[in-house]
């Protein structure tokens, strides 16, 4: 109880002073990349949450969320799915520290009957290194999925077959292991797994959350599917018990952003070192890295060390992004299960929200922003341009570049690819532009220094 009220109070102290509120032009900038997508995609809605600074910083949402909902709301309810993962491996963590368990235990030691559960741990579990086979690899609702099912349901025809491979030695994501977790959970806890996710973690932090069977009728989102490119149809949620530990949480944008702040923040919900533990890559039998942790990727975008899970429930697609290191977090929740349009937009968010890696390439950037819309006018400013590059840029090229790049309109967005290198005297970059189902690649050689001129500036379509 203490240590909910001290979490209590730090959660009633203001924000970071290094939170930074989105300027005008980088609200205008989500907002159109946001409606740009949801445009090309055909997704009907998204509801999305930016942290910066340690903070959250906005809260928007675009589109049609349900039949009753036309018009979108930010405290309207999505399911997480497989974003869940790391809210089940917490509860597990917790456990450990109260010496209910150790994640090195094996499995038939709280929970007999799991194939290979004598040699698989808990930590394999919530690292998808178990082996298990996954009970739901499809992209859409199996035939199964028309009836409701319980935890031991899935655990009698999925967890009792032979294992794909040891323990350890692979990666393979297994919905069935976080159900083992699961069940290990509420064993050891002693109560079903979404209280113990509630008591211990939802309601410290103030997140309002249901169980995704629950998220149904007024109120909440609903899903959406499409056939090839045929009309965008209504698509009838599973059947209950379905995702169970593997993903049974539902909740808006805001109230998930609410957990990545408190993962940045070192929230005492876990030790520090517990958090960490949570963010390393979990080493496979071969000395190799599985990329996982527990209940979280960890990759890396542009330089960044980024912690991300995705997440797909019936008619939704969820994309949640963490950036430890800028303090920065971009959630992304959208009701159509048909296109990437939730990792176009986390991805396109997170251009917005960081920074450039470094001052120079911050510089380069907007220096060939600048650039690119005075090629799109055809009125390029000469005196930023190296003879040679004035020598390229004939009235022949001018006159291309303006009446093939104007009528694109505004871009999504415009971002380094990659880093700077040098060559010929010049310091190299490549520029990414992208539109709505087309991007460019820009091909640059500059004069060292934050002045210096351009010598090469070349647009041409990119993959």
């Amino acid at each position: 109880m203490l240590r909910h009220l001290s979490l209590a109070f730090a959660l009633l102290t203001p924000a970071p002073l290094l939170a930074q509120a989105l300027t005008p032009a980088e609200q205008a900038q989500v907002d159109r990349l946001v409606t740009t997508t949801l445009a090309d995609t055909g997704v009907p809605s998204a509801s999305i949450a930016i942290v910066r600074g340690g903070a959250t910083v906005l809260t928007r949402a675009y589109g049609k969320q349900a039949e009753a909902i036309p018009v979108a709301r930010t405290e309207t309810i999505y399911p997480i799915a497989s974003i869940s993962k790391q809210f089940v491996a917490t509860v597990l963590q917790q456990l450990e520290n109260e010496g209910k368990l150790s994640l090195d235990d094996i499995v038939a030691k709280h929970l007999p009957g799991v194939s290979g559960g004598e040699r698989i741990t808990i930590r394999e579990l919530l690292s998808h290194t178990s082996g298990l086979q996954d009970y739901w690899p499809q992209d859409y609702s199996f035939a199964a999925m028309a009836s409701a099912t319980k935890p031991q349901g899935i655990l009698d025809r999925w967890a009792r077959k032979p294992l794909d491979f040891e323990p350890g030695a692979q990666w393979q994501y297994s919905n069935t292991g976080y159900v083992v977790a699961g069940r290990i959970a509420e064993k050891l806890g002693g109560q079903p797994i979404l209280q113990l996710m509630r008591e211990r973690l939802l309601a410290p932090l103030g997140i309002r959350a249901v169980d995704q069977d629950d998220a149904v009728g007024p109120g909440y989102a609903q899903g959406y599917q499409r056939f090839a490119l045929g009309p965008v149809r209504l698509e009838p949620p599973a059947a209950r018990g379905w995702l169970y530990a593997a993903g049974d949480l539902a909740m808006t944008a805001g109230d998930l952003a609410k957990w990545n702040v408190a993962r940045l923040s070192r929230a005492p919900l876990l030790p520090a070192e517990d958090w960490a533990e949570q963010e390393t890559p979990v080493k496979l039998t071969n000395g190799e890295s599985s990329g996982y942790g527990l209940g979280v990727m960890i990759s890396n975008r542009e330089g960044r060390r980024v912690l991300e899970h995705s997440g797909g429930a019936v008619g939704f697609l969820l994309q949640n992004m963490v950036y430890p290191e800028q303090k920065a977090a971009v959630t992304v929740l959208t009701n159509g299960s048909f296109s990437d349009a939730a990792t176009r937009i986390a991805n396109g968010l997170a251009r917005i929200v960081l920074p450039p890696a470094n001052v120079e390439d911050a510089a380069a950037l907007a220096a060939a922003r600048m650039l690119f819309d005075q090629l799109r006018d055809g009125a390029p400013d000469a005196a930023r341009l190296t003879e040679n590059a004035r020598f390229y840029f004939t009235p022949t090229a001018l006159a291309d570049y303006s009446a093939s790049l104007s009528p694109l309109g505004e871009p999504l967005s415009f971002t380094q690819a990659g880093p700077a290198r040098l060559r010929g005297g010049f310091v190299a970059r490549r520029f990414r532009v992208t539109y709505p189902g087309r991007a460019l690649t820009i091909a640059t050689f500059a004069e060292p220094g934050a002045q210096g001129r351009w010598e090469q500036f070349m647009v041409s379509p990119a993959q």
